[in-house]
């Protein structure tokens, strides 16, 4: 009975464990395919569709995986958070607004995000704005309120040690070197380098303010600041008298005529009675100076003090800092600029008043 009982039941046959390695090796084939696939193919190739994807700040990985998914960007949340983990990118996302499409792989969009090409919009600072022309530029753009950048950079014409009922101005010369030896009690009039700057939609004014320091750090370069130093002057005073050209002369080498004036009367104890800085104070225009403004008594009054005006009273360009520093010595003591732009020069008093009277009356 034992006997028919193992015949009828012949023993199991044994799959040899080479095909268990080949099974393996085929399924790992497959999901790496299948990986490679949702990784470097997108979910839709051709789309033309647009996509505004939003991380906000403190969004971690497998909210931003499973968002994706959810606007239909990504094929898997799981390729997306595993490519991530494995390129040790987790900390590397960065917040913002993207402008992202479904033809995109996991791929780009990964390599985006980390990026932080986020949606950008153009800034433009004009040469010879003021502080007030770029907060009401701001303010007009939607942006932020004219105030709030008065009280992050300085309110115009403040002198903040006489002023104690204002908030303190943020200092920034721990990050730039250049604003170190700059006066504190002054706002940081003539430091907004005019230019064209991209920034990320709904960037703090704090971070753009650090943005146009950082090419004014750039673009007022170390061998302009030794050349400087080399004339045994600040850069705070070489700002001022760039931003006495940049309001009162148009050319480059009208401005260096016109600087090595203002140094010679500086240096020879003269007053500068610069008309910008009474427009700056003011608002007016040269024209519309009455006597009453002359007399305002305001250490930016140049026609009543001597010497320099507290602080710079716009922002210069480049053009006219090199003027102010690359000025030209000559034997004129006066300018006036024509309603055409031309500049005038005179030698003395008598000169000047007639042309004054030939171009300005």
């Amino acid at each position: 009975m034992d006997e028919l009982f193992k015949q009828s039941n012949p023993k199991k046959s044994k799959i040899p464990k080479k095909y268990y390695k080949l099974t393996l090796i085929l399924v790992l084939v497959l999901l790496g395919i299948w990986l490679a696939q949702g990784f470097y193919l997108p979910k839709e190739p051709g789309s033309e569709t647009k996509t505004l994807f939003l991380i906000e700040k403190g969004t971690g990985l497998t909210d931003i995986a499973s968002n994706l998914e959810k606007q239909g960007l990504i094929k898997c949340r799981f390729i997306f958070g595993l490519y991530a983990v494995l390129g040790n990118s987790i900390k590397n996302l960065q917040a913002g607004r993207y402008n992202l499409q479904p033809s995109m792989s996991t791929h780009q969009i990964l390599v985006k995000l980390i990026q932080g090409d986020t949606i950008k919009e153009k800034i433009t600072i004009i040469e010879g704005w003021n502080l007030r022309d770029i907060g009401w530029y701001f303010e007009n753009k939607g942006m932020f309120q004219a105030e709030e950048l008065f009280e992050l950079i300085g309110f115009p014409t403040i002198d903040y040690s006489k002023s104690h009922d204002l908030p303190p101005l943020k200092d920034f010369s721990d990050e730039f070197d250049f604003l170190k030896e700059r006066p504190k009690n002054i706002g940081l009039e003539g430091y907004l380098f005019p230019d064209t700057y991209e920034i990320d939609k709904g960037e703090s004014l704090e971070k753009i303010v650090k943005k146009i320091l950082s090419n004014f750090n750039k673009k007022v370069s170390l061998d302009l600041r030794e050349k400087i130093k080399s004339q045994g002057r600040t850069l705070e005073e070489v700002l001022i008298i760039a931003s006495l050209l940049e309001k009162e002369v148009r050319n480059y080498e009208d401005r260096r005529i016109v600087a090595g004036i203002l140094w010679k009367r500086l240096r020879m104890g003269w007053p500068l009675q610069v008309d910008a800085t009474l427009t700056y104070l003011t608002g007016k225009g040269s024209d519309q100076l009455s006597k009453e403004d002359l007399a305002i008594d305001s250490s930016y009054n140049t026609y009543k003090y001597y010497g320099l005006p507290l602080g710079p009273i716009c922002n210069p360009g480049l053009s006219s800092i090199e003027a102010a520093i690359y000025y030209k010595e000559n034997s004129y003591w006066f300018y006036l600029t024509t309603p055409d732009g031309e500049t005038i020069f005179s030698k003395t008093l008598e000169e000047h008043n007639i042309a004054r009277f030939k171009y300005l009356r």
